[in-house]
C-alpha cells in the first residue's frame, strides 16, 4: 500500500499528453470599464425573445436531461438549410463538433492502417491552412495525429490547385481536412468556387469551418449538401450573441453524421442552450440588422486606422487584422491595455507584427481610434 501512495502522478500521464501544448482562449479579464476586443465576442445582445424564452425555460425542467440529440434545433435548422434532420448533428459549440470529428475520421499514429483495398485516404492525417484556427493542431495533437500545415499566400488567400500539387506539401488524400472560411486570424473570405474546386480534389473528408460566415459575401452551405465526403461547420457564437450557451453544428451527408452520432456525448447541448438557439432561429431579423451594423463598423474602423497609418487587411469577419505603425504590435497590445482597451496578438510568425481587433460597437471603434491617436500623439 505504501508503495502504491507513493507514485508519481507524473508517471501515471500518458506520454502523448505531457507533450501537449493546450489551447489557448482569448483573455477574459475582470477590469471595470475595460473595452473588450480581443475574443471576437458580438457586441450586441441576445434577442429580447431568446432572452424571454431561456428565463421561462428556468423551472422544473432543470431536473430532467435534456433531448439527447436537440430534436427540435435540428427540424428547425434543416428548415432554414433546405435538408433533412439526418444532414444536422448539435455540439457543445463548433469545436465539440471539429473534435468528434477527429475522433470519427482519423486514425491516431500508432493505429494507422489501410481503411480498405479501395481507399487511397491517408488514415493518419489531419490537414489544415496555416495561419488559421489555433485549435486545429491543439486537436491533432490530443488524438496522435499527424498535422499536416500548409502555408496560405502571403495575402491569406487560398493557394490553386495548380499550386497545391506543385508545392508537395498538401495531401490530396489526408483523412480529413479543416478549412476555415472566412480564415481566422486573417479575415479574408473565400469564394464557394474556389472551395468547390479543393473539396472536389480531396479524398477525405472536407470540414469547412464557416464560424464567421454571417459577416461574409458568401457561403459554402450548398457544398455539404452536394458532396458526400464536405461538412459545414456553424457555431451560435460569433453571429448569434451565444457564447455563453456553446452551441454549433455540422451539416453533412446523413452517413458522415450517423458516424459521429456513435461517439457523442449523451447529452452533449445543454437544455436551456437548445432552447436559446431554437428562439434565435425564430428571430433571425433581429441579428441580420446587427450583422449589418458590425460589418458598418467594421467598414468605418478599417478607414479610420488606415488613416492612422495601419495596415488593415480585408475582412469578412467581425474582426480586422491590422499591422500597426511605429512601435510592434505586442508593444501596442499593452499601450492600447493600459488605455483599458484589450485587443488580441499572435506570437506565430505568420501574424506576429498585426494586431487581430473585435468589431465592436459603433462607440467602441471611436475609443479604440481615440486610443490609437493619442498614442500616436505621445510618441517622442
Amino acid at each position: 500500500m505504501k508503495e502504491m501512495f507513493s507514485r508519481s502522478p507524473k508517471n501515471l500521464i500518458r506520454p502523448l499528453v505531457h507533450k501537449l501544448h493546450a489551447y489557448v482562449p482569448g483573455e477574459q479579464p475582470k477590469i471595470n470599464g475595460l473595452i473588450k476586443l480581443n475574443t471576437n465576442e458580438n457586441p450586441y445582445p441576445p434577442s429580447p425573445k431568446v432572452l424571454h424564452a431561456v428565463r421561462a425555460a428556468v423551472d422544473d425542467r432543470l431536473r430532467l436531461y435534456p433531448n439527447p440529440t436537440a430534436e427540435r434545433l435540428r427540424a428547425k435548422l434543416a428548415k432554414l438549410h433546405h435538408c433533412k434532420p439526418e444532414n444536422i448533428i448539435i455540439g457543445n459549440g463548433s469545436d465539440e463538433c471539429l473534435a468528434m470529428a477527429v475522433r470519427a475520421f482519423v486514425e491516431p499514429q500508432s493505429e494507422s492502417r489501410v481503411r480498405s483495398p479501395k481507399s487511397r485516404v491517408s488514415g493518419a492525417t489531419l490537414q489544415y491552412f496555416t495561419p488559421s484556427y489555433s485549435l486545429y493542431p491543439v486537436l491533432a495533437d490530443i488524438h496522435g495525429a499527424v498535422k499536416r500545415a500548409v502555408p496560405l499566400k502571403s495575402d491569406f488567400s487560398l493557394p490553386g490547385l495548380a499550386a497545391l500539387k506543385r508545392g508537395r506539401q498538401w495531401d490530396f488524400d489526408a483523412a480529413l481536412t479543416l478549412v476555415t472560411t472566412p480564415n481566422a486570424p486573417g479575415g479574408r473570405g473565400y469564394s464557394t468556387r474556389e472551395l468547390d474546386a479543393l473539396c472536389k480534389a480531396q479524398r477525405g473528408v472536407v470540414v469547412l469551418d464557416e464560424a464567421y460566415v454571417d459577416f461574409a459575401n458568401d457561403n459554402a452551405m450548398k457544398l455539404a449538401l452536394r458532396h458526400p465526403h464536405v461538412l459545414v461547420a456553424r457555431t451560435f457564437s460569433k453571429a448569434y450573441s451565444l457564447c455563453f450557451q456553446r452551441v454549433g453544428y455540422f451539416v453533412g451527408h446523413p452517413e458522415l453524421i450517423a458516424a459521429l452520432d456513435k461517439i457523442r456525448d449523451s447529452y452533449n447541448v445543454n437544455g436551456l442552450g437548445q432552447v436559446a438557439a431554437e428562439a434565435t432561429l425564430d428571430d433571425l431579423g433581429y441579428y441580420r440588422a446587427n450583422f449589418k451594423k458590425i460589418i458598418t463598423t467594421r467598414t468605418w474602423l478599417s478607414r479610420e486606422l488606415t488613416s492612422l497609418g495601419f495596415r488593415v487587411l480585408p475582412s469578412q469577419t467581425n474582426f480586422i487584422l491590422a499591422r500597426p505603425p511605429l512601435f510592434s504590435a505586442k508593444e501596442w497590445l499593452q499601450k492600447l491595455r493600459d488605455r483599458k482597451i484589450l485587443v488580441r496578438w499572435f506570437s506565430a510568425p505568420e501574424v506576429r507584427d498585426y494586431l487581430r481587433v473585435t468589431i465592436g460597437t459603433q462607440h467602441e471603434a471611436v475609443a479604440l481610434t481615440r486610443a490609437a491617436r493619442a498614442i500616436l500623439k505621445a510618441d517622442p
